[in-house]
């Protein structure tokens, strides 16, 4: 009977309460919140790292089936609908939410921690280069962009085409028709969503964050420390709750063209600062190496030996683009009305692998450029790793001004697109959630990147990414599934 009121919003209600508590469990508890964390975790990896190999490769072999069937000219709304955006606007918006401050956290970083430390092969070497080089390629390439691509089409075609909510639970209707917990399991899923994505994107805010009070640090001498990390976080929240309340057409837009500019110039910059003869023969030997290898990568896992390697790279970063595909699905969706399933699926996986990609090779061949010592001593501090890169290179100063200024529009975009999308979910599906919604999980949301702060940054990340999404892949299953059984009544030749 509790649940079968319709005047309550249960799913705003149970979302406030489970994001409350993990809140003032992770301030007022953090030992006892890193305890339980931790043992989830090494249950998770433990026996269930196979799954997240098998479920991406998975994803991807469904999208690129649904681009290529006959399913990939259905257009996503009604026949005479055009798209609202055009190209480059909607590909500026869908890349600042899809990867936002992950680019530059990790851009250089992982190529280098790769290269100190490979695999198989001699630490500093030109196999060294070559591990770093198809790792990275292999964790931000199509493998980074294939969730939000089935969840993000899926929600598209059931919202724009068959006028239904915009919600992650709505793609289930199609298996859930006859089920009599249909309402009941519906709630969880969204909660589940709710919940997913605070953590993901807080998870991104507080990495953000020290990276930001690093580079400040490292240009003005100003101490990276907690109080400097919470003045951030203020900064930014007011900024992008205001955003986000000035809708999608006024800041949102606005900002994801910045982030463009800033990111294309940053990009460009580097590329005939830095060594642009290597940058340009790794990024070739890259892309083969990643085509070559690519599904023996994607599943690769030691049967016997210790996988902690696996665990730490691969699995947390499957873990952490599921976590991530709830709301950068609703989200993409939102903006993609108009535009048929192969369009959609093809512009939001091929175009923004290639400059994924693009941009570790040449921001991680900037790093291993400078030798094995100062790659060591670099990837010490994740957060100050990309400005010691730069310190080495004419106009080294500008490239770092420019990154910070990056991060925070990154930060901000990811940060607002979220909130709308939160909105969303906590208002049975409308597409113009209220204000005061929005401020609210804004300031939730800036709580748990305070949360991830004080609990240690990159390693609590690590640990709660895999054990938020595992239960998310689940649905992910159930809405490729979902998928099939509503395209399957489309009149198509």
């Amino acid at each position: 009977m509790f649940l079968k009121s319709k005047n309550r919003n249960y799913v705003f209600i149970f979302s406030l309460i489970l994001t409350g508590i993990i809140v003032v469990v992770g301030i007022f508890l953090p030992d006892r919140f890193n305890y339980i964390s931790t043992k989830l975790f090494n249950a998770l990896v433990d026996k269930f790292s196979p799954m997240y190999l098998l479920l991406m490769l998975g994803i991807f072999a469904f999208s690129i089936y649904l681009a290529c069937s006959k399913y990939g000219d259905i257009k996503l709304g009604k026949e005479n609908d055009k798209p609202e955006f055009s190209n480059i606007v909607w590909f500026s918006m869908l890349f600042g939410a899809g990867m936002g401050i992950g680019l530059v956290f990790f851009g250089a970083w992982e190529p280098m921690s790769h290269f100190a430390n490979p695999l198989n092969a001699q630490p500093g070497s030109e196999d060294a280069i070559r591990f770093a080089m198809e790792q990275s390629f292999i964790h931000w390439g199509v493998m980074s962009w294939v969730s939000y691509a089935v969840i993000g089409v899926s929600l598209a075609y059931f919202q724009f085409r068959k006028g239904r909510k915009g919600l992650i639970s709505t793609t289930l209707d199609p298996i859930l028709e006859n089920n009599k917990h249909k309402n009941t399991i519906k709630m969880i899923v969204d909660v589940m969503a709710v919940f997913i994505t605070i953590v993901g994107v807080a998870a991104s805010m507080g990495l953000g964050t020290m990276q930001i009070g690093g580079g400040v640090e490292y240009l003005f001498g100003i101490k990276n420390n907690f109080k400097l990390q919470i003045a951030i976080i203020i900064v930014i929240t007011i900024i992008y709750i205001y955003t986000a309340v000035g809708g999608l057409d006024n800041g949102m837009k606005q900002l994801s063209n910045i982030n463009l500019t800033l990111a294309t110039i940053l990009v460009v910059g580097c590329f005939f600062v830095g060594p642009t003869s290597e940058i340009m023969n790794t990024f070739v030997n890259g892309m083969g190496d990643y085509i070559n290898y690519f599904v023996s990568q994607s599943l690769f896992i030691n049967p016997i030996t210790s996988n902690e390697w696996v665990y730490k790279w691969r699995i947390f970063y499957w873990a952490y683009w599921i976590s991530w595909s709830p709301f950068v699905g609703v989200f993409i969706a939102r903006i993609s009305k108009g535009r048929t399933i192969r369009e959609f699926v093809m512009g939001v996986i091929i175009i923004p692998s290639i400059i994924c990609m693009a941009w570790f090779a040449i921001f991680g061949m900037m790093g291993m450029n400078l030798g094995l010592e100062f790659v060591q001593d670099a990837i010490v501090y994740t957060d100050t790793a990309l400005f010691k890169v730069f310190a080495n290179y004419p106009g080294g100063v500008l490239f770092s001004v420019i990154c910070i200024f990056l991060l925070f529009t990154f930060f901000i975009t990811s940060a607002n697109s979220a909130v709308y999308v939160l909105g969303m979910f906590t208002s049975r599906g409308n597409l113009n959630p209220k204000n005061f919604n929005k401020i609210i999980w804004g300031v939730i949301q800036a709580l748990f990147a305070v949360v991830f702060i004080m609990l240690g940054g990159l390693d609590i990340l690590q640990r709660f990414a895999i054990v938020v999404s595992f239960p998310f892949a689940f649905v992910i299953i159930g809405i490729i599934v979902a998928f099939m059984k509503e395209l399957k009544k489309e009149k198509v030749k």
